[in-house]
């Protein structure tokens, strides 16, 4: 399979973390972008929510936009029928989307339709295509999809509420999906979101997955730089001064 460079930087930066911006200070996000920037961090995550899907409302394309950053931009859309809405998340910058398989009677024409449009930050760059299951979803629902994506996002948590632990069945779901990808033969990026926390990220990442998107555990509204810091020192193991 021909590899792209968003891609590419993927690959290069596993295993990392994709920082949720909702979690930090807005009144202050270039300072926070910032900071995260000097730790290493590469991605930040954007939730979407329609108040559909799931039952939040958050932000949407002229918020993905309006962030002036050289980090990927990670869009999570937990939206209903995202296939129309795509281009405007194309056209506010966005490396990464990620769709719901359960949001669609058609992800194939969603991923296919992404397939066909170019990043809006650098048209050679490319676009990632994700592809999300809920935890109660079964892993079967991916076979279809996994020759039109190079992202798989397991979530751990149920989408929407705040506060989730950790669903531990996801460590044998998270092992299904990588025996699925390796069987595929195609490079695709395995990732896992909710209930990640400082205290269980070795254990999160002992299960494999490339990227583990987290939020709260780096803007606790305390030391987010340290935080980030010390997850990805986790990750990677420390840094040489």
């Amino acid at each position: 399979m021909a590899s792209f460079p968003a891609l590419q930087m993927l690959r290069q930066a596993a295993p990392t973390i994709s920082v949720g911006m909702l979690t930090a200070d807005l009144a202050h996000l270039g300072d926070e972008l910032a900071l995260l920037e000097r730790t290493g961090v590469q991605l930040v995550h954007y939730d979407v929510m329609d108040g559909r899907f799931c039952p939040m409302l958050t932000v949407g394309a002229p918020i993905v936009a309006a962030v002036n950053t050289p980090l990927l931009k990670d869009v999570h859309l937990m939206i209903e029928e995202p296939l129309d809405r795509l281009p405007e998340f194309v056209k506010a910058g966005a490396d990464i989307i990620t769709i719901h398989a359960e949001s669609t009677r058609h992800p194939h024409r969603a991923l296919q339709a992404l397939a066909t449009m170019s990043n809006a930050n650098d048209p050679d760059r490319g676009l990632v295509r994700g592809v999300a299951l809920n935890p109660g979803t079964p892993i079967d629902a991916l076979d279809p999809l996994l020759a039109d994506c190079e992202l798989v996002l397991l979530l751990a948590v149920n989408p929407g509420w705040g506060g989730q632990s950790f669903i531990e069945h996801t460590a044998a779901r998270l092992a299904q999906v990588r025996e699925r990808i390796t069987h595929t033969g195609r490079d695709i990026i395995l990732g896992v979101d909710g209930g990640v926390k400082r205290d269980n990220l070795a254990r999160i990442a002992a299960m494999g997955p490339d990227v583990i998107v987290t939020g709260s555990a780096v803007f606790d509204g305390k030391q987010p730089e340290a935080n980030a810091h010390a997850m990805l020192d986790t990750l990677r193991g420390p840094t040489t001064p």
